[in-house]
């Protein structure tokens, strides 16, 4: 990995749908395999680039994400490089035994993109609230499973994905992240980022909700509690050799996500800890709800995931340590 951290933690001037779109064109001009689809979802995903440079090597499929999924795994058997798009539920609730037969047992191919994840998906409203995607997704065999956190991982990460075999489930915001990456970082799908060193208790955390999770850091440390901070973006295959290391030398985890902590992020590394390196564990992210209408500063106050959450978490795994 070559990795630099933004000096300052600031809103993108970029959309995050409008990089992929952009990173695809490019892919797209460099390699004839790669192809996209989408489930009626062009517009809304900035993708009318893409169709404009390369109109033969774009489907549309409407509203049917189970045929565009078996669609993505027929190209893939040509030898073609699909990259398939909708919003985060219907991309996996909504289509699930075709990305696990027809793709994954199939060992084929395929990248399939969720975006608008958890309190992202805003006034969509609790139906395309997905805060359940990763935990379905990470029963299904061999996946790989990313949460790119802003636009640069994101390009690094699209790039990667094209010429990896296998399928790959990513979900995103599709609007401004915040900046915690400078643009030309290069990450290692796998491997999980140390964002700041510490000593008394670990955050881990993924996806949008980084950035308050340095925020909370900071707050901590106002407090003198030393804190590690870590990037957790592949959920499948964790970083199994980190999250132990951070036990070893915190012996305090606090998980931060914008999913169910039910089969989400805190799920997966509660299963690390169990195996192999017991160690207190708070999570937070979303308690086992369904998800509801509003912008997003309202629902992440509502879901409990703000940086005030995160350290009132910090504070009680600390004292269950001591």
């Amino acid at each position: 990995m070559s990795i630099k951290i933004a000096e300052e933690i600031v809103k993108d001037n970029k959309m995050m749908r409008d990089v992929y779109a952009g990173t695809l064109v490019e892919l797209a001009n460099a390699d004839k395999r790669v192809v996209v689809l989408d489930a009626d979802l062009m517009n809304s995903m900035g993708m009318k680039a893409f169709h404009k440079a390369h109109p033969e090597r774009t489907f549309n499929c409407g509203v049917q994400e189970a045929n565009m999924i078996g669609t993505a795994a027929g190209l893939s058997a040509t030898g073609k490089v699909p990259f398939a798009h909708t919003f985060g539920p219907f991309a996996t609730r909504r289509c699930y035994d075709q990305v696990f037969i027809s793709a994954a047992y199939a060992k084929l191919n395929v990248r399939i993109i969720g975006s608008d994840p958890g309190i992202t998906a805003a006034y969509n409203g609790g139906t395309h609230m997905p805060f359940e995607d990763m935990g379905i997704m990470r029963g299904i065999p061999d996946i790989t499973i990313i949460e790119p956190v802003d636009n640069a991982m994101l390009k690094d990460i699209l790039q990667q994905v094209k010429d990896l075999y296998g399928i790959f489930y990513i979900r995103l915001m599709r609007k401004e992240p915040m900046r915690v990456y400078e643009e030309g970082s290069q990450f290692e799908i796998g491997k999980g980022v140390v964002l700041q060193e510490g000593k008394d208790v670990t955050l881990i955390t993924s996806g949008v909700l980084t950035a308050d999770t340095l925020k909370a850091a900071q707050m901590l440390k106002e407090q003198g509690i030393s804190v590690k901070v870590v990037n957790i973006f592949t959920w499948k295959p964790i970083d199994r050799e980190l999250i132990e290391k951070c036990a070893k030398e915190t012996g305090a985890i606090v998980t931060v996500e914008n999913h169910n902590i039910i089969n989400g992020l805190g799920s997966a590394v509660a299963e690390v800890l169990a195996e192999t390196t017991p160690a207190p564990l708070e999570r937070v992210g979303c308690l086992d709800r369904f998800g509801e209408v509003g912008p997003q500063d309202y629902l992440q106050k509502a879901f409990k995931m703000t940086p005030q959450d995160i350290v009132d978490k910090a504070v009680t795994v600390l004292k269950r340590k001591n």
